[in-house]
């Protein structure tokens, strides 16, 4: 192993640490983690570190914000305890699926690279809309039939929080173009992301109302849309 690596390895397990000593994952969830961000390293360098870590610190200070008016709405109790594992691999597997592939196929990195800013982008602008938005949000949406619904209910969106989605996948973006230089793929992250989270939505309002998706699923699931939107833009650009 080089020094970088150890100097990352190192940090890595500090992460892991911290996430555990402060109860904002449990041990299986910082583990995985932990793997998770080992393979993004490999596959996209000290980026792939910062981009997940940009998600999880951007999407846990979105999940304390408002914790009053989250209460009074009665969606607090979905951001209480420690998240688990299954928690942790529905936001982060698709980009630590693209991190490996990116590992061992490197004469494909940047279109695996790009999968891993579509996917953390998707995730982000997830978690980013639905917390903010239940914060700054003034009027709330059913996605399929744009009638006003009850805010926290699966599926249901605001101007405000898909503003705040926009911004959460604009940060992925933005760290992307600032390690590899700006090109037309920043607009596709945030595409991606847009159309990531969007993706969510609908499952929300009709799969995940119905039961027949959970939530890790439906996150799961709009990581890889984001993914699969992003891989699209580098061919299309290419």
């Amino acid at each position: 192993m080089h020094t970088m690596d150890w100097i990352v390895l190192v940090f890595i397990c500090a992460i892991v640490t911290a996430s555990i000593v402060f109860r904002k994952l449990t041990v299986a969830g910082a583990l995985t983690g932990g793997i998770l961000a080992g393979l993004l390293y490999k596959g996209a360098g000290i980026t792939g570190i910062v981009m997940l870590g940009a998600f999880f610190v951007a999407g846990s200070a979105a999940t304390a914000f408002g914790r009053n008016r989250k209460e009074q709405l009665g969606i607090a109790e979905n951001n209480k305890g420690q998240r688990n594992a299954w928690q942790v691999l529905a936001n982060g597997g698709v980009a630590a699926i693209a991190g490996l592939l990116a590992w061992l196929y490197p004469q494909q990195a940047s279109l695996w690279q790009m999968a891993i800013a579509g996917s953390l982008a998707s995730a982000s602008a997830d978690t980013l809309s639905s917390e903010m938005g239940s914060v700054y949000g003034k009027s709330f949406y059913n996605i399929l039939t744009f009638k006003k619904d009850k805010c926290g209910l699966d599926g249901v969106i605001s101007l405000e929080g898909t503003l705040w989605g926009i911004a959460g996948s604009a940060l992925i973006a933005l760290i992307f173009v600032i390690a590899y230089g700006y090109s037309p793929l920043a607009f596709w992250m945030v595409l991606a992301g847009f159309i990531g989270n969007m993706a969510d939505s609908v499952l929300g309002a009709s799969l995940e109302r119905k039961d027949w998706l959970k939530n890790d699923q439906v996150n799961f699931l709009n990581t890889l849309i984001g993914a699969l939107v992003a891989m699209a833009g580098y061919y299309i650009i290419q």
